[in-house]
């Protein structure tokens, strides 16, 4: 097929679409699109080397999207490389306008998409500029001041280009990557997450072995190292488990993923959050941070497999530890997660095991035999997957997840998959009281429907079920229960789909060579003719109980409601299934009682009778011939006996029977075209008869039946949707259909019956329009030019009679014709539109009906308008016609798309992704292919702009203004249309819109305003003619809005207009993106589009630019730059001269305001006049003004900033003394090399040629990780522009704002506004108004210092919380804003700026602290330590000192914590300084304090990680802190009296002794663990192992709030601590702690190691799994505890065994369960006398407690699985019942025992009873019920 085709077109096809080959006009189409794809070629090309962006470009590549749409990826290899590269070479054009860029990205995408069809040696992009791309983009420095408007799909968009173009990059780009972004490592800075997002995204995986030590080699050890040692989840550790995901997905078999399948599961279990243990407190960052399940998913398929096979071990343990919490009864914000992981990870097996067995190869990387999925292991995984997706089934989330898990498992395993949901289906369908479990197995049994019926070798007993299911499934057609009903006819239409309904049985006689399942089949296909009529009887009785007289009163309304029409949809679906997949004998047999059932009633119209015409349609559609010959007659007889009588004809209600009977003839007759022709002359009389009825049922009724008559003949479609070619008909000893049950179809045998319309047909079709529409049309012309009068009735009827049948024979008339309209745009490429062959050659003998309706409908809407513009109902008509005129051709959008929605859920339900190529059932395939038809018919884009258009478009506008509000609105969705479907159309509306908002225009009304209004803000979908992309049409509409304030029609008393100009405004805002000025096309992109021209074919017809044409294109693209700069400043002028006008209304200021703001940009300065507005507006009346203008001023400081000047320096050379790390290894951390840019005090710049000497490097993160290749600082001050400039020297821009910044008349009134409060309570501090001040203070040093420096001594005295904000603000300002100012500047600077702070600080207040914080954060954000060292200096004075009390101490910390966070680990000396500070000050008295000590250690702290290839740091080190302070808690360890919490006494002076003072210190030091929980990187075990004994001792057991602080910190802590995840070498350590405290005589402390070790095990589970001698500690220690003296220890023993048993974690063997059972046998001594045993010892006798623990231990094993009965249960229950009348505490343990059972197993009693024996059911049964009363 391929040569064949390959001949005709002249090259090989990449990749074309196959639905194509199968279309009735396929022969014509191989021309075409070689037609097509050469002026692409040709045109594209020319636009780009004439440099026409815009709109040759443009408009040249959405015609390739479009081409690519039609006909797939066919065109040559050549030129497939090509167009990548053209493609690639404009998207990453530096000034691109974004949403151009955008638009073409989305087109290279599509070219990308599918990438076995390039490989590497046909295609090499570079990664760098995509990588400049990104970051321009992504990481913008303009866009947070509002020089850059991005769309917001523009990250997602670049993310999946990048994605794209990854396979594609030089072998030698990883290398290249790592330097660019390992310098960024810096683990505290934020450039940490960027690296790691970059490396993420870029890094190419799929590289060939043999070059895979230039690919992930080079980093993999490095990444996974840092992934294993990180221990708190930051933001990036998840960009690091994608990439691993996508690494093992695209390396199967390469890599050696053992050693650390144990740390990625237990990883994996962390991030589901599963609650665990009692009282839990989780760390908010585990659930935001937590891994994305599509990537883990992806991550463990690619695991699976290969030698070791370790993975399937931890996956069945993975899912064994989970299973519990898929139990129906549980539910909680973690249930997502799991049904996620549940739903993909069948999905993702089956796409690995495709892509092993079935895929074509191509020059991606095929896996190794070795890694390759075995059998067995598909077993494996299959049956480690059942259990928690039965229990998912009736999860409350519903049953979809299951469903879908279901479906890929059963294609790998049928025979373990089908059978259990078969097990709980049958029960199901007997079972009336529980519908949702009914609704939960049929949505399963859909899923599993293929792999059931096509049987096989693995499951050949499938197809036997599929009788059975389907007969007992028919009671679920309900009228009473809805959803239950729907679910019934999704099950049997996809079985009948699947299967010919034929009656084989006789071919039990006739053929000797069928299987014993063979035989089977065929003896139950002879129940199918039964299953059809008892499902039509369910049916029937349906529709009668839904008929209008029983379900609605009289009064309500007629129409379906929402829920019925979804059953007639299922209804008719359903049947039309049914009957296609029937036997003739059987379809007869139904044919029958359907035309009795239709004939034998009298149905309303609206609902039941909607039900009954669609069930005859159906059977008529199936067989046409059979069906017309009783309908027809039956129907043309019944009308005509009826209307025999004159007078019915002008009846205003008729007679049911004569509706019903035209409603059933019009719905039989939408079948096959051809068998219509028989029937033409009692048709054609019908219609004669009834299309003048005067009932408006009636004629409605009638016109539809013209409709479908018309459309019957005149459209092309398939006439049958069989699941085998040529139907069932043959004899049975020939074909056996039930070898064709479940068979997919054959793509290349389709065979499809088109209906393709003939010449009788079409002859028939035009002798309706001449007979019928002809008469109307004359009629109406006539009555528009005021000849006949006709009532409104009358018109309507003509009208409608008019709209059917243009939608009947709409595809039979030519399109409308007309002059294209000049000049709307100017282009030197041809901008003409193609047309597609739809299979419809129009006859142009014929007249035009189309252009005959259109000037009828012209005249008749304008005489409407003029004389009766009341009569709405017409013109809705009306507007309905003019929208067919313009775009129907045979089928709507709306319906297009529903269709093609709806396809793609069948496809999905019915797949099989396993084998993949197609292999869907043959309805769906014929379904695709006439999409296929429709989607060429419906692809109108680029249609030419003509002058029939134009006119009509003025008629939608004229009703889109009229006066009432429902016509306007239908108009306009009309005219959105037309505007998105004809090129440049809204050039040419957009002054006919505005004209009505003119204020000079006094004729305007206010329905015309409002009209106008809705016209320009568009619908959410279409085009929005106020924000059109383009200068010359937002210098029209955005004036013209804020004109129209002035207009006379405009009033802010109407609510709906203030509305209509918000939502202008607004979605202006929203959907505004900055437009390009800049519309050049470089060299490189006119090399290869010249390349395209000339290479391949086909050979494009348009000849290369000469070079007079290439000058001319240099030429109009400067001019066109120019052009765009002139319209914007004219476009800034109109809208400043608007504002200038005083009568303008305050709300149109505000718009034009918030217009001026948009068009702030990054690449061309503001016009001086908005400068000054601006400026100005810094003080004006109104906030929202204000706020504007603050925005606006800083970004005007942006774009008039110098630039600085950089120079590269070698950081060799900077550090001192050369012994750096040689290249290659990698050390991070404190090196010596890296020691320069610490903060180092008798090294600091505090002379002027100090300050000029040192080396400043303000970014943290530099020198961290490693060094960057080139590392640019700041030129020495010389070479930098000049500061503190004359007036002279001033540009006109610097000199407007210096103006007014040095008046200060201006800057007290700014002041002013700027220390108002804006709202109580909410306001914070700033950013906008910071970056307003760094912008001044960077741009104008010192300037306006003198003006401003009273204000803020005024300020900072003033206690007020908006007038502290106000002068942080401006402080912070100052800080950054003198980066550049010389040395004597920054002195002065200080000296003013240190007793402000000092002054600030002392009046800082609970309202203040949080923006003096911020101010002291963001002055010292990227800024060198060295620079700042005064203010770390003054800030580190004694920032505890107890002057102002606690608080204010708090708050100073809070500051100095802020200043030294953002310095990281460049002040280890500083933070040394206040670790020694703050020691003694540890035991302070004040909570306030401790918690924000406790905060600061952990920034302290932060610095000594542990993470790899990392020095030791020479910040302070945790282990060195803990040691000081254990010797501090000595006296608490030693002791052994409990631990009381210090509360202060009055007047307390004397010198408190040590074990106060102890305590006091341990309260802030459980605040510093609490702290740093959820904050560092690494956590410091073996510290706090050391002061985990101490916690045992305090922490409480019962949850009781009422605990003081001392006692609830020690238990949050040891919650926080029992999470952390922990490195294998730890795991001994804390376990040997534990066993430790075991042996504590605090039965408190024993209880607790018990709660810690199940939270701690669970979190870590395969962690400790993959430790043997770990799990046998665990095990010895929870079975010692179970023996304890204290009952509370030994029962939270139990439920700990009974915890890890279900988890998996241990396992019931057999010596456990030998020892509990002799640990039950304990004797207990004999009980003296009952008299004595009333004073009996408290303290329980040895024997009991072993006795006890025993009883404990069995019940802890039967309480491990809640939710099924193993086979070792029975006996431990009867073992159990022994004890029940034992002393206490033994009798309360087993009853709480046997009741937790029943109330577990109670739900699925009926199956559990079956594993016991009738005596053990006997004695159970005696236990379960509740004993009497008084026995």
């Amino acid at each position: 097929m391929k040569k064949a085709q390959s001949d005709t077109l002249g090259f090989v096809p990449q990749k074309d679409i196959v639905y194509n080959k199968l279309l009735p006009y396929a022969d014509r189409l191989d021309d075409e699109s070689s037609e097509i794809l050469s002026r692409i070629k040709g045109n594209l090309g020319r636009a780009v080397q004439l440099r026409e962006i815009w709109p040759g470009v443009l408009f040249w590549t959405r015609k390739l999207s479009t081409y690519m749409r039609l006909y797939g990826r066919k065109f040559s290899k050549e030129d497939h490389v090509l167009f990548i590269k053209l493609l690639y070479e404009l998207v990453t054009i530096p000034e691109l306008e974004i949403s151009m860029m955008q638009g073409l990205a989305r087109l290279l995408i599509n070219l990308l998409k599918k990438k076995e069809l390039l490989s590497r040696e046909d295609l090499e992009l570079p990664w760098r500029p995509l990588y400049e791309l990104h970051d321009r983009i992504l990481f913008s420095k303009t866009e947070h001041l509002g020089l850059n408007w991005f769309p917001n799909s523009v990250e997602s968009v670049l993310k999946t280009l990048v994605k794209n173009c990854r396979p594609y990059f030089s072998e030698s780009a990883t290398q290249e990557m790592l330097e660019e972004w390992r310098p960024l490592l810096c683990p505290f800075d934020v450039t940490m997450q960027r690296a790691i997002s970059y490396f993420e995204l870029f890094l190419p995986t799929t590289l060939p072995p043999m070059l895979h030590d230039k690919g992930f080699k080079l980093w993999f050890d490095e990444l996974i190292n840092l992934w294993v040692s990180v221990q708190n989840l930051p933001s990036w550790e998840i960009h690091l488990v994608n990439l691993f995901a996508r690494l093992a997905n695209d390396n199967i078999g390469y890599i050696d993923w053992d050693p650390y399948i144990p740390k990625i599961f237990t990883r994996i279990l962390r991030s589901l959050n599963l609650p665990v243990g009692t009282s839990q407190m989780m760390v908010p960052r585990y659930v935001t941070n937590a891994y994305d399940i599509s990537h883990v998913v992806l991550w463990v398929s690619s695991l699976l497999g290969g030698p070791s096979r370790q993975t399937q071990a931890q996956l069945s343990g993975l899912f064994n530890s989970i299973t519990s919490f898929f139990h129906p009864s549980n539910h909680g914000r973690w249930l997502m997660k799991l049904m996620k992981l549940l739903q993909r990870l069948p999905a993702s097996v089956v796409r690995r095991l495709h892509r092993e067995r079935y895929r074509k190869p191509s020059w991606l990387t095929p896996i190794p035999d070795t890694h390759k999925l075995t059998e067995e292991d598909i077993t494996e995984f299959v049956q480690s997957m059942m259990q928690p997706v039965l229990l998912a089934m009736f999860s409350k989330t519903g049953s979809l997840d299951a469903a879908q898990a279901l479906q890929n498992l059963a294609l790998m395993r049928p025979e373990l998959v089908i059978p259990p949901v078969l097990e709980k289906t049958y029960p199901a369908l007997e079972t009336l009281t529980e519908p949702h479990q009914l609704t939960a197995t049929l949505s399963c049994m859909i899923g599993v429907a293929r792999s059931l019926v096509s049987g096989g070798q693995r499951f050949p007993e499938g197809p036997t079920h599929m009788l059975p299911l389907l007969m007992r499934a028919l009671p679920g057609v309900d009228p009473n229960d809805f959803s239950k009903c729907m679910i019934t006819f999704q099950f049997i239409a996809t079985f009948v789909t699947l299967v010919p309904l034929v009656d084989c049985s006789s071919a039990l006689h006739e053929r000797t060579d069928l299987t014993e399942v063979e035989r089977e089949m065929c003896s139950a296909s002879a129940e199918f003719e039964d299953f059809v009529l008892q499902f039509m009887d369910r049916c029937f009785a349906l529709i009668d109980s839904s008929t209008l007289e029983q379900t609605r009163e009289e009064t309500e309304t007629e129409k379906m409601t929402h829920l019925e029409s979804l059953v007639e949809l299922g209804l008719s679906s359903t049947f039309s299934t049914i009957l296609t997949q029937c036997s003739l004998d059987i379809f007869k047999v139904a044919l029958e009682k359907v035309f009795n059932f239709a004939t034998t009633n009298i149905f309303e119209t609206r609902v039941a009778g909607r039900m009954v015409a669609d069930i005859c349609r159906a059977a008529a559609k199936c067989h046409p011939a059979e069906s017309l010959k009783v309908f027809v007659p039956h129907c043309c007889n019944a009308i005509n006996q009826i209307a025999v009588n004159e007078e019915v004809l002008n009846e205003e209600e008729l007679d049911k029977e004569f509706l019903w009977n035209l409603q059933l003839l019009s719905e039989v007759t939408r079948v096959d075209g051809d068998k219509l022709i028989p029937y033409r002359s009692d048709l054609v009389q019908i219609l004669q008869l009834t299309l003048h009825l005067k009932c408006k049922q009636g004629y409605i009724l009638a016109c539809n039946l013209l409709h479908h008559i018309l459309r019957s003949t005149a459209l092309i479609y398939p006439t049958e949707y069989c699941s085998v070619p040529g139907g069932f008909h043959q004899p049975v000893c020939d074909y056996l259909p039930i070898k064709d049950w479940g068979r997919p179809g054959d793509l290349w045998n389709l065979d499809i019956r088109w209906h393709v319309p003939s010449v009788e047909e079409i002859s028939l079709a035009f002798y309706l329009l001449d007979l019928l529409l002809q008469p109307e049309l004359q009629r109406l012309q006539r009555f528009s030019k005021g000849e006949q009068e006709m009532s409104r009735d009358d018109v309507l009827q003509s009208l409608t009679i008019v709209q059917h049948c243009l939608l009947g024979a709409g595809s039979l008339m030519a399109p409308l014709k007309g002059e294209p309209i000049p000049n709307l745009v100017h282009s030197l490429v041809n901008l003409d539109e193609t047309t597609l062959y739809t299979g419809m050659d129009y006859d142009k003998s014929r007249e035009n009906y189309r252009d005959a309706i259109c000037n009828v409908m012209k005249e008749l809407l304008h005489y409407i308008l003029e004389h009766s513009e009341d009569d709405t109902k017409s013109l809705f008509s009306i507007i309905k016609i003019i929208s067919d005129l313009l775009h129907f051709k045979g089928s709507h959008k709306h319906e297009f798309d529903s269709r093609w929605k709806s396809f793609n859920l069948v496809k999905k339900s019915m797949e099989n992704r396993l084998h993949g190529k197609k292999q869907h059932i043959r309805a769906l395939l014929i379904d695709r292919v006439m999409l296929q038809h429709e989607l060429r018919k419906l692809t109108v884009e680029g249609c030419q702009y003509r002058t029939t258009h134009q006119e009509l478009m003025k008629d939608l506008l004229r009703l889109s203004t009229s006066t009432y509000s429902q016509i306007r609105s239908r108009a306009q969705s009309v005219l959105f249309t037309a505007l998105g479907t004809y090129n440049f159309c809204c050039r040419d509306l957009i002054p006919h819109v505005l004209e009505f908002l003119n204020p000079d225009n006094s004729r305007v009304t206010q329905q015309q305003f409002k009209g106008a209004l809705y016209c320009l803000l568009g619908n959410h979908s279409g085009v929005c003619l106020a924000n059109l992309h383009d200068w010359e049409c937002i210098a029209l509409t955005w004036p013209g809005i804020v004109r129209s304030g002035l207009s006379s029609a405009m009033s802010l008393e109407k609510p709906s207009i203030v509305r209509l100009f918000d939502d202008l405004a607004d979605k202006i805002h929203r959907q505004y993106e900055t437009i390009g000025i800049d519309f050049s096309i470089p060299e490189e992109c006119c090399a290869v589009a010249k390349l395209l021209m000339t290479t391949g074919s086909p050979f494009p017809n348009e000849s290369v630019p000469s070079e007079e044409e290439s000058e001319e294109g240099l030429k109009r693209q400067k001019l066109k730059n120019s052009e765009a700069v002139e319209k914007y400043k004219d476009l800034i002028g109109d809208l400043i001269d608007c504002l200038s006008n005083r009568n303008l209304p305050w709300k149109f200021e505000h718009i034009s305001i918030g217009f001026l703001s948009l068009l702030l940009r990054d690449d061309h300065q503001l016009p001086p006049a908005a400068v000054t507005f601006f400026v100005k507006s810094l003080n004006h009346d109104s906030l929202y003004v204000r706020k504007v203008a603050i925005s606006a001023v800083a970004g005007i400081m942006k774009q008039i900033k110098r630039p600085h000047k950089k120079v590269p320096v070698s950081p060799k050379e900077m550090s001192k003394y050369c012994e750096t790390v040689e290249f290659g290894r990698i050390a991070a951390g404190d090196r010596p090399d890296n020691q320069w840019l610490q903060y180092n005090s008798s090294n600091l710049p505090r002379k002027q040629e100090e300050w000029e000497q040192c080396v400043f490097v303000e970014k943290t993160h530099w020198g961290y990780y490693c060094w960057p290749r080139k590392m640019l600082i700041y030129a020495p001050v010389e070479e930098q522009p000049t500061q503190n400039l004359s007036r002279e020297e001033m540009t006109e821009r610097e000199l407007i704002i210096f103006d007014h910044f040095t008046d200060p008349v201006f800057i007290n009134q700014f002041i002013e506004f700027l220390s108002l409060e804006d709202r109580k309570g909410k306001d914070k501090f700033s950013p906008r108004r910071f970056c307003l001040f760094k912008g001044l203070f960077r741009n104008f040093g010192d300037a306006f210092l003198p003006v401003l420096q009273p204000h803020m001594e005024r300020l900072v005295s003033d206690s007020h919380e908006s007038k502290q904000r106000c002068v942080a603000e401006i402080i912070s300002g100052l800080i950054r804003g003198c980066k550049h100012w010389s040395f004597s500047k920054v002195e002065s600077l200080w000296e003013l700026l240190c007793p402000l702070l000092r002054t600030a600080l002392s009046n800082i207040t609970i309202e203040t602290y949080a923006d003096w914080g911020t101010c002291i954060a963001t002055a010292c954000e990227s800024r060198d330590p060295r620079k700042l060292h005064r203010l770390f200096e003054m800030l580190m004075e004694s920032p505890v000192n107890g002057e102002g009390g606690s608080f204010v101490d708090a708050c100073r910390l809070y500051v100095l914590q802020g200043g030294l966070a953002q310095q990281e680990w460049r002040v280890p000396e500083l933070l040394h300084r206040l670790l020694q500070y703050l020691e003694p000050k540890l035991t302070q008295v004040y909570k306030n304090v401790r918690e924000r000590i406790g905060s600061v250690l952990t920034y302290i702290f932060m610095i000594d990680v542990n993470l790899p290839f990392t020095q030791p740091t020479s910040s302070p080190r945790i282990s060195d802190f803990t040691k000081r302070i254990l010797l501090k808690l000595k006296p608490l360890t030693e002791g052994d009296e409990e631990i009381q919490n210090h509360v202060i006494e009055e007047n307390e002076v004397e010198e408190q002794d040590e074990r106060t003072q102890a305590i006091k210190l341990l309260k802030t030091v459980l605040k510093w663990l609490i702290a740093s929980a959820g904050r560092s990187f690494t956590t410091a075990v073996p510290e706090q192992l050391q002061l985990l004994p101490l916690l045992f001792k305090i922490a409480p057991v019962e949850n009781d709030d009422s605990y003081d602080e001392l006692k609830r910190d020690a238990k949050t802590c040891l919650s926080l601590m029992s999470q952390g995840l922990l490195y294998t070498d730890q795991i001994p350590l804390v376990l040997s702690v534990l066993k430790e405290i075991a042996g504590s005589s605090s039965w408190h402390a024993r209880y607790t190691v018990l709660t810690y070790l199940q939270i701690m095990v669970f979190y870590n589970l395969f962690t400790f799994m993959s430790d043997q001698k770990a799990v046998k500690d665990v095990r010895v220690l929870v079975i010692e505890l179970l023996e304890d003296e204290q009952l509370e220890v030994r029962e939270m023993a139990a439920t700990t065994l009974s915890g890890f048993l279900q988890c998996n974690f241990l396992s019931m063997d057999a010596p456990m369960q030998a020892h509990f059972e002799a640990l039950c046998k304990t004797r207990l001594p004999k009980k003296k006398k009952r008299e004595l045993s009333l004073v009996v010892d408290t303290i329980p006798s040895a024997d009991l407690v072993r006795r006890h623990a025993g009883v404990l231990g069995l019940s802890a094993c039967i309480l491990s699985s809640p939710y099924d009965v193993p086979t070792w249960m029975p006996q431990l229950l009867m073992d159990l019942s022994a004890h029940l009348n034992d002393t206490q505490p033994i009798e309360m343990t087993v009853k709480k025992t046997l009741s937790n059972f029943r109330r577990t197993h109670h739900d699925n009693w009926q199956q559990h009873k079956q594993q016991f024996t009738d005596d053990q059911l006997l004695v159970l049964t005696d236990l379960l019920v509740s004993p009497c009363y008084y026995a």
